[in-house]
């Protein structure tokens, strides 16, 4: 069986040092490094071209989400892991965004951090249970706002909608609808408002989201 050679990409000394015991203790891995901030942890994956990198993303120097996107430009680079307290959307799409394959808080248990070391070395996607509950809640929660924002609006909003998204103008939109030019930006101003959208592009991505107009 291949052994996962990791590097630990930690700035804290003491966590680093439990961390690594930890990590000795599983079977079919090995420690090749340890990096206190993120500028080492960058060489370090050069010089050592661990498997997997486990980086926290508040580390000194460079921070842990520019280390991961210069370490998975790499070719062939590492995989790297992330290990952090946040569990903030935010953060997770951002390590995501930079290059990262997975995602973990630190509260989790020694079993699943060696389930996601396995998963991050065959360049599998790992969220933690933590990490992933909370994405999808938000993703519901934000899917429930727009179905809302969606059912809010009027039969002729829809319609002003649609025309607008179509790249239609107000006196396009009123000579459709025969209407006045005044009325067509009126229900445009009050589409905005009901759907919180200020602006033609913006409406354009609803529109799209809501499968009003294709691609």
């Amino acid at each position: 069986m291949k052994r996962i050679r990791v590097l630990l990409a930690e700035d804290h000394d003491l966590v680093r040092a439990g961390l690594r015991l930890l990590l000795e203790s599983m079977e079919g891995v090995e420690v090749v490094g340890e990096a206190s901030d993120g500028r080492v942890a960058v060489d370090l994956a050069l010089s050592e071209r661990p498997d997997v990198v486990l980086m926290d993303l508040m580390m000194p120097g460079l921070n842990g989400l520019d280390a991961t996107a210069r370490i998975v430009a790499t070719r062939p680079g590492p995989h790297v892991l992330v290990l952090s307290m946040n569990s903030g959307e935010e953060s997770v799409l951002a390590a995501l965004r930079a290059g990262a394959v997975g995602y973990l808080l630190k509260n989790v248990r020694p079993v699943e951090l060696e389930l996601a070391l396995g998963a991050a070395a065959r360049g599998e996607t790992y969220l933690c249970s933590g990490v992933s509950r909370h994405l999808v809640d938000r993703v519901v929660s934000r899917s429930r706002a727009a179905e809302s924002s969606w059912d809010l609006l009027t039969p002729r909003q829809r319609e002003v909608l649609q025309l607008v998204a179509e790249g239609r103008t107000s006196k396009e939109i009123a000579r459709r609808l025969q209407i006045s030019v005044r009325t067509a930006e009126t229900h445009r101003t009050q589409l905005m408002e009901a759907l919180d959208i200020h602006d033609v592009a913006g409406l354009v991505r609803y529109a799209l989201r809501k499968g009003l107009i294709s691609p």
